[in-house]
């Protein structure tokens, strides 16, 4: 881990990242990719020190309150997060400010700050997103091995709802041959409706995207606890951007099915429009835009 002082902190569509680099250890994050330019080692985690300041005084210049938004490249309560408490510190400006927020996650250290998310609720929106890749434990634990397992996520979306704040839950990646079954996918939308789930946002075709160096990392680690797969991989695939499951079509549609049986929102777009909707308690609405997907 290493602290920087950031020019800036707020991007032109109000998403910020406190954090450049990640150690939950996802094997298949796009944040990896060498697009972004990351001069250190990803699990070197930059700290952006001075962010407070800078959202303090991007807030203030801002004519009309919007939602904020935070974790499109990096986790804003990795485990760094638990000591230097910057995600907290950026909570309370927002709160302060009464703008919304919306934050996307895998990990249960969220839960430290439900008082603040409830008051910026009271005031605004505050949406929290939650990862959900599979319900297989074992599996869990090799593509996602530092950070809560799915069972204490959908625990944590539970907390949430019963406190009354919105959740959003990111069916992505589908990762070709481990996840992408249907068995996996009907599970995972119970899982949503147990969680009471405002949305569901999946892109297109459900599978996998790689780039460089994200793609060299996945493989390595292919190798390292599924044998042969890599092979299968490059087979089907070559070096396409784009890994869609064999299995896509039917997967969508059972998402597609749940959601509408259930009344929650489907999809990248429908989601996106809920997430950049200000909602003033008070009256009136703002449309706040913020970066995209994460890897």
């Amino acid at each position: 881990m290493h602290e920087i002082r950031a020019k800036g902190i707020l991007s032109a569509q109000n998403g910020m990242n406190l954090y450049r680099g990640c150690t939950h250890g996802c094997i298949y994050c796009d944040s990896r990719s060498t697009c972004y330019r990351m001069s250190h080692d990803f699990e070197d985690v930059e700290v952006k020190v001075n962010a407070p300041e800078l959202l303090e005084r991007a807030l203030r210049a801002k004519r009309r309150r919007c939602m904020i938004a935070t974790g499109a490249m990096s986790d804003p309560y990795q485990p760094a997060e638990r000591a230097l408490k910057l995600t907290r510190r950026c909570l309370e400006i927002v709160e302060r400010h009464g703008f919304g927020i919306a934050l996307l996650t895998k990990s249960d250290l969220v839960l430290r700050d439900l008082d603040l998310l409830k008051r910026i609720h009271a005031k605004a929106k505050c949406v929290v997103q939650m990862t959900l890749t599979t319900c297989d434990p074992a599996l869990c634990r090799i593509v996602e091995p530092n950070v809560c397992d799915t069972g204490r996520r959908v625990e944590v979306l539970q907390i949430l709802r019963d406190a009354g704040i919105p959740t959003v839950v990111w069916l992505t990646p589908v990762l070709p041959f481990l996840n992408d079954t249907p068995e996996n996918v009907r599970g995972l939308m119970d899982l949503c409706v147990r969680a009471g789930a405002r949305g569901v946002v999946t892109f297109g075709e459900m599978g996998l995207t790689l780039r460089d160096g994200d793609r060299q990392h996945y493989y390595r680690k292919l190798d390292e606890h599924f044998p042969g797969l890599r092979a299968r991989y490059e087979r089907t695939f070559g070096a396409d951007y784009l890994l869609p499951s064999p299995q896509s079509a039917e997967l969508m549609e059972i998402v597609r099915t749940a959601c509408e049986r259930q009344g929650m929102l489907f999809g990248a777009d429908e989601v996106f429009a809920y997430l950049r909707r200000f909602e003033d308690p008070f009256g009136g609405t703002q449309i706040g835009m913020f970066d995209g997907p994460p890897g």
